[in-house]
């Protein structure tokens, strides 16, 4: 047995910021409509410049029918959040001296509804995270969690939260029987506040029970009336871009209602910038910051999992340790809206950099049969900007391998599914390994076999239900006591 507690000093290896006006370059048109923004740009050259002012924002909710193409994880700090429940001001757009519109922005008062949707089963977790955050609202809904934010709680709730998906701002809401009453709706919401027609766009459209007959036809009622609110305001429609758009825009139906929300999160937020390369089953990086939330895993303490793949989860948990926001090195959607703070972003990620710790107190280790998955485990530590004695990979069978310290947390995403091993004895022999040698450990295996702890003969004390992709999981939770194993 090891000893635990030997300290790494680590290095996070800093690269510079991609240059902030980089995402707000206008993309190079041709054809009429290009003719028609180029005019708008004239127009706008022969005016003076508006005074520089500060910014703003707006929630969905996650449904099963879709169109379109689609704690302690963060420091406690304050996020800006507001606690009052007012709706986002819908101001309309004011004139310059020179006679300029300008668009109005955020400010420190405005706060706006927020739905963050997250993988099933982690509601509660995700709730509880955005708590320690400063969002003290936040409640757990269907697939996510509603809380209310200023701005500026907005960016960092993006910035900083592991287990959400996206941060979506909820901007207009109404009835609706018809499709051409979310026509009406998209029409009547201000957007030229978050965009322009200069921008490109991108709208998904969800439901929950709604009796309309055809989601792609509603996602098109909505995103016909943002184009023509553009073009009605600023005399020319945005072009459509469903890989990379400038702003998202999403459709919520319900048995009654719509809802528009402007998401400010652009790529899911599971894509923390470090995973390129893939196991055969890769776990998605905010559900393995959701698993580290339910085993009730003590930054402190030592790690082990024993079918580490391609290391996502315990280079999440580096992360965790030290203090790294999930969000530090990627770019976000808000970032390509109209009237962006670059500088105050900048302040922002500075602030939450200083707060990096830069060593480990305990082992963090994983051990795979495959020494590709191993390869690719230490290309992903490297992209997480994290020193190679960070986490200690190794090849090695779970059923031998020794426990890293006296106590701990075992974490894994174990063969299930079609990637069963045929060796049926795995499960019984990985189980005597841990009655033997795992006594005073938490062991927790995310598993879509409901039978999973039966062939291991072992009694789990929780278990989470829980989605891994479309796959009905559960997280079992064992802990291991040596006097209740004995001759098992």
């Amino acid at each position: 047995m090891t000893d635990s507690k030997s300290n790494k000093t680590l290095t996070l290896k800093k690269k510079p910021d991609a240059v902030e006006g980089d995402s707000e370059q206008r993309r190079k048109r041709s054809g009429s409509r290009a003719r028609q923004v180029a005019q708008l740009e004239r127009e706008r050259a022969k005016q003076p410049a508006a005074p520089a002012r500060q910014q703003s924002t707006p929630e969905p909710s996650s449904g099963r029918r879709h169109a379109g193409t689609d704690t302690r994880y963060g420091p406690a700090q304050s996020s800006g959040a507001m606690r009052g429940h007012e709706q986002p001001s819908q101001q309309p757009p004011r004139v310059s001296r020179g006679g300029r519109r300008e668009h109005p922005r955020a400010t420190d008062i405005e706060v706006f509804a927020v739905f963050a949707p997250c993988p099933h089963g982690l509601e509660a977790a995700l709730a509880s995270e955005l708590q320690a955050l400063g969002f003290d609202d936040a409640q757990a809904d269907r697939a996510g969690c509603r809380f209310h934010a200023d701005w500026d709680g907005i960016l960092r709730a993006n910035l900083y939260s592991r287990l959400a998906t996206r941060i979506l701002v909820q901007v207009a809401q109404a009835p609706v029987r018809q499709e051409d009453d979310i026509l009406d709706l998209a029409q009547n919401t201000p957007w030229e506040r978050w965009f322009g027609a200069e921008q490109t766009l991108r709208v998904d459209t969800s439901a929950i029970r709604s009796p309309m007959q055809s989601l792609q036809y509603c996602n098109l009622r909505a995103k016909d009336g943002i184009c023509d609110r553009l073009r009605d305001h600023e005399g020319a429609r945005p072009d459509i871009d469903t890989v990379r758009p400038d702003a998202r825009v999403h459709l919520f139906l319900d048995e009654t209602s719509a809802t528009l929300y402007l998401d400010t999160s652009g790529e899911s937020l599971f894509k923390r910038g470090w995973r390129l390369d893939k196991g055969e089953a890769p776990l998605r990086e905010n559900l393995a910051a959701g698993l580290l939330a339910l085993s009730g895993w003590d930054p402190s303490s030592a790690l082990l999992d024993p079918f580490c793949g391609s290391g996502t989860i315990l280079i999440e948990a580096a992360w965790i340790a030290l203090g790294v926001p999930s969000g530090i090195w990627r770019p976000f959607g808000f970032e390509r809206l109209r009237n962006h703070d670059a500088r105050h972003w900048r302040d922002i990620k500075e602030e939450a950099r200083s707060h990096i710790a830069t060593q480990l107190d305990s082992p963090l280790v994983g051990y795979d049969l495959n020494p590709q998955a191993l390869e690719a485990a230490r290309a992903n530590l490297e992209r997480a900007r994290l020193t190679p004695d960070a986490i200690r990979f190794e090849q090695g069978d779970a059923r031998t391998v020794p426990p890293p310290a006296d106590t701990g947390w075992l974490v894994t995403n174990p063969p299930y599914g079609e990637r069963m091993p045929d060796d049926v004895s795995l499960w019984a022999d990985w189980s005597q390994n841990l009655k033997r040698n795992y006594s005073g450990w938490s062991v927790n295996v995310i598993s879509s076999d409901l039978d999973l702890p039966s062939q291991m003969r072992l009694k789990p004390l929780r278990r989470y239900p829980i989605h891994n992709g479309a796959l009905d999981c559960r997280l079992f939770s064992f802990e291991m006591v040596e006097a209740g194993y004995r001759n098992k």
